[in-house]
């Protein structure tokens, strides 16, 4: 341990002496011995040393009280003074001046040369320096061995917590991944520790203060840093097992009880009401499949499924909004916009394809979160694997496309406008700014490029739902 003056004096073969009757700075460490003959030593100071002079230059009182003025400036925690040499005592000025400005004042006889007292302290100093490292060595162990034996991020935490005797805290976003404390992290009161992941799911550890930091807590940063991104991979690998199943009972490949049993597997039971939701991002879907869920939803089942994020809840369907809100809101905190569309509440693999679509449909409305609506005949018919509905889309609006390309026309567009105002050809020449005849010219192209009459009811569900097709069929190319 670091040596302080009043253990300086209880070494008997130094044969030192109290000379003063200041003792404020008695019992504080000597950083350092520091042995000088000038007058004004404080620029040579930087606090907590014992400075060590005989005096040579401190003929007179006013110099001599000079001279303990500036030590006492520079932070010194005392002055050992040499007697034998210049002087045969302490100087009654200097011990004045010292008892006044409350420094202490050590007498070093002239058999006692400066070098032992700094040699003790050098001592002292890398003996408290080994202890450090030991101790930092030591803790390095207990971090490592926390990971290496199946402990994690959690035992790794609980002991860091206990090196550093305070409360510790990791967060990812709006998740937070441990938490000692019934309080959240407040910058004010938690000092904070980026952890890099090279990643968007970077993270922060709080410390609470206040606290000694003898250098673990950059030890710990890396350890944190190399789990988190274990746990990616490990995440990546999951999703994509998760994927391949829920991709076979989306597309019907499977018998129920082969489903149920694969389902199962990865850890879905299809017997309860299962909930889709489904995170969709054109711009992001790379950092998506790979990205954390908030804390609520850590324990669902999220797989990848093309390029979207499937996540399954068990739930009735009362929670799925509030739970869509979060992974919506823990998203964008990561920097990944995406669309959120929730499926409906159902039992058994079919259930859970049913629940699949109708998300995917309610994706394609373009809200941060979209709740489901009733189980379309669209979702339907897109959940049979059995029923060419794509090529039947294709075949009845490809006419239109290639009429529009070559002409540079706007038929497609038109339908459009027409299935979604419900026939009424004034609210598609209001909307598109035409003339009604226009619109009604280019619904007869309509009919004679495709067979199909938009006025005619059969041919009209026809068309929309070649359109719905079309558009969720683009989504999931995507």
């Amino acid at each position: 341990m670091a040596i302080s003056l009043a253990t300086l004096l209880g070494v008997h073969s130094l044969h030192l002496s109290n000379a003063g009757l200041a003792e404020t700075t008695w019992h504080e460490d000597i950083n350092w011995v520091a042995v000088t003959e000038l007058e004004d030593p404080q620029r040579f100071l930087s606090g907590g040393e014992l400075v060590l002079t005989t005096g040579m230059r401190l003929r007179s009182a006013p110099e001599q009280r000079r001279f303990v003025r500036q030590v006492q400036r520079a932070g010194a925690v005392g002055i050992g003074f040499g007697t034998g040499l210049t002087h045969d005592a302490v100087p009654p000025a200097l011990t004045a001046e010292a008892n006044r400005w409350g420094l202490p004042i050590v007498q070093v006889p002239y058999e006692t040369p400066f070098i032992a007292i700094g040699k003790l302290v050098a001592e002292a100093q890398a003996a408290d320096h080994v202890a450090k490292l030991e101790r930092l060595i030591a803790g390095h162990q207990i971090l490592a061995r926390a990971l290496l034996t199946g402990g994690g991020l959690t035992q790794l935490l609980k002991h860091l917590g206990g090196m550093l005797r305070t409360e510790i805290a990791l967060t990812q976003f709006t998740a937070h991944l441990y938490n000692s404390s019934t309080e959240l992290p407040f910058a004010d009161t938690w000092a904070s520790y980026p952890i890099p992941t090279g990643r968007r799911d970077a993270c922060t550890l709080w410390v609470r203060q206040p606290f000694e930091d003898s250098g673990i807590i950059g030890y710990a940063q890396n350890l944190i840093s190399v789990e988190l991104n274990n746990m990616v991979k490990q995440r990546q690998a999951q999703r994509a097992l998760c994927g391949q199943v829920l991709e076979d009972v989306i597309h019907g490949s499977l018998e129920t009880s082969e489903a149920q049993r694969r389902l199962a597997g990865v850890g879905l039971n299809s017997t309860r009401k299962n909930v889709v939701l489904l995170a969709v991002s054109a711009a992001h879907h790379k950092a998506l499949v790979s990205t954390s869920v908030p804390q609520p939803l850590e324990n669902a089942v999220a797989a990848v499924v093309g390029k979207d994020l499937v996540v399954v809840i068990n739930d009735d369907g009362g929670a799925a909004p509030a739970l869509a809100r979060r992974l919506s809101d823990h998203l964008a905190e990561a920097g990944i916009h995406a669309t959120i569309g929730i499926g409906g509440a159902y039992t058994k693999p079919n259930g859970l394809r049913w629940s699949y679509f109708e998300a995917r449909d309610a994706a394609s409305h373009g809200l941060p979160v979209n709740e489901p609506e009733r189980l379309s005949l669209t979702s339907l018919l897109l959940a049979s694997e059995d029923v060419p509905l794509a090529d039947m889309a294709h075949e009845s609006l490809n006419p239109l496309r290639a009429f529009d390309a070559a002409h540079g026309a706007e038929l497609v567009t038109t339908l459009e406008s027409y299935l979604s105002k419900n026939g009424s050809v004034a609210a598609v020449a209001e909307a598109l700014t035409l003339h009604r005849n226009t619109v009604r010219y280019r619904l007869a192209q309509i009919t004679e490029l495709t067979g199909y009459d938009p006025s005619v009811t059969a041919d009209r569900v026809q068309l929309w739902l070649a359109l719905a097709v079309s558009r969720l069929g683009a989504r999931q190319a995507r």
